[in-house]
């Protein structure tokens, strides 16, 4: 017999899953210490090339106005880190 192996699937766009609603506390914890200005859960997506897009899991803005693209995993899939490479080096 064979074992059947079901696919976990993504969240909708928008829901966070709970390693990104722990680093979303976290977020807002430097926020109220005065080190984050502002965050958003994928408030920036960019364009990678055709058809192919990154969305980073939260957008940050420290104190000083830097602007920073935060990523949280709790695993990776290939695809993942092609596109989070291509993106560091854009």
């Amino acid at each position: 017999m064979h074992k059947r192996i079901q696919a976990l699937g993504r969240l909708k766009a928008g829901a966070m899953n709970k390693t990104e609603a722990a680093y979303a506390a976290h977020l807002e914890g430097r926020r109220q210490a005065g080190e984050v200005a502002w965050c958003k859960f994928e408030g920036v997506k960019l364009r990678l090339a055709d058809n192919t897009f990154y969305t980073a899991d939260f957008a940050v803005m420290l104190a000083d106005g830097q602007i920073e693209l935060h990523e949280v995993k709790g695993y990776w899939l290939d695809d993942a880190r092609a596109k989070i490479k291509i993106a560091a080096d854009m």
